[in-house]
């Protein structure tokens, strides 16, 4: 099991306001800590689940090459790039630059879109089919990874097209950066990410996770490919206390609204242990969580007494 550390919010509580200062501190202190990636979101402005609308937030693909050069091993990532906000040439252009800033520390997460408000708050058409959505996402990769492998490249799909576009430099890590495919819809995401995709992120509670797992495994049966080569990662929002009454007193603080303690990595310590080994059992290759309202004390105690009962949590590989 290795752990991942999302980052929804750059408002963190005790530092100095200074958001990139912070932001960089952030991503340092996860990688002392034995964090295998730091990921931020790609949305224009802060979510209701995270804060409110005007909250200070960085842009996703600005702030990366920043974190690149300011750290050394810990990887990098977006969770996830929705299709509809770049073109996928120039998104395909701009990974790959990451990816050498970074020195192959990219990971490349991509999603079909959903959260309509921001589309129109910033002049973008929003589809509302989700069916032409993910359509427009899997040929969106097709070329993306076309353009990563290709001397020059001609794509004439259905919804995008380019003509002998050359592509240099290729991404440094070989075959490319690996691919998380978002989203859990069981018949077209998780089908897309068995045909292409190098992870995927699964989400809910372990049991719902074993459930998502296995509709992946009946896909990569389908396509003729191991599952195995598929990183599973999930996601969580994570409180942690000491005790039970302050642990109770942090979830009426922190926890969103419509969010139940039991759609979250919620408990003391002890519990938490026990929670991700579940994950751990129902296959689980990376958690990528984040801690309500940037908690200190809730990162403090994962990292000192949840982390370490995981001991290959703190082992680096070259792909995640």
């Amino acid at each position: 099991m290795r752990f991942g550390l999302r980052n929804p919010s750059f408002v963190y509580p005790g530092a100095s306001g200074n958001l990139w200062p912070d932001t960089r501190r952030r991503a340092r202190q996860a990688e002392a800590d034995g964090f295998h990636s730091f990921w931020v979101m790609d949305h224009f402005a802060q979510t209701p689940r995270y804060g409110p609308a005007d909250e200070p937030f960085l842009d996703a693909w600005t702030v990366l090459p920043a974190l690149a050069a300011a750290t050394e091993t810990i990887r990098l990532g977006v969770m996830v790039s929705p299709v509809g906000y770049r073109n996928p040439a120039l998104l395909a252009r701009m990974a790959a630059s990451l990816d050498h800033i970074s020195c192959g520390r990219l990971n490349f997460g991509i999603g079909a879109g959903g959260y309509a408000p921001e589309y129109r708050a910033y002049g973008y058409e929003f589809e509302p089919r989700a069916s032409v959505r993910l359509a427009q996402m899997r040929e969106a990769l097709q070329l993306i990874l076309e353009l990563w492998h290709s001397p020059r490249t001609t794509f004439h799909g259905r919804y995008y097209h380019v003509e002998d576009a050359v592509l240099e430099p290729k991404p440094l890590q070989k075959p490319h950066p690996p691919v998380l495919i978002g989203g859990t819809g069981p018949r077209v995401t998780l089908r897309i990410a068995a045909e292409l995709g190098d992870a995927c992120n699964l989400w809910g509670p372990p049991a719902a996770f074993s459930e998502q797992r296995s509709i992946l495994q009946r896909h990569c049966a389908d396509v003729g490919r191991n599952e195995d080569q598929i990183e599973k990662t999930t996601y969580d929002l994570a409180i942690c206390a000491a005790d039970e009454k302050r642990l109770q007193s942090k979830v009426e603080r922190l926890l969103p609204a419509g969010i139940e303690p039991w759609m979250a990595l919620v408990g003391t310590p002890s519990r938490l242990v026990d929670v991700v080994g579940h994950y751990q059992l129902a296959g689980a290759d990376q958690l990528c969580i984040a801690f309500a309202g940037n908690d200190p004390e809730s990162y403090r105690l994962f990292v000192e007494e949840v982390m370490p009962a995981f001991p290959s949590s703190s082992a680096r590989t070259a792909r995640s």
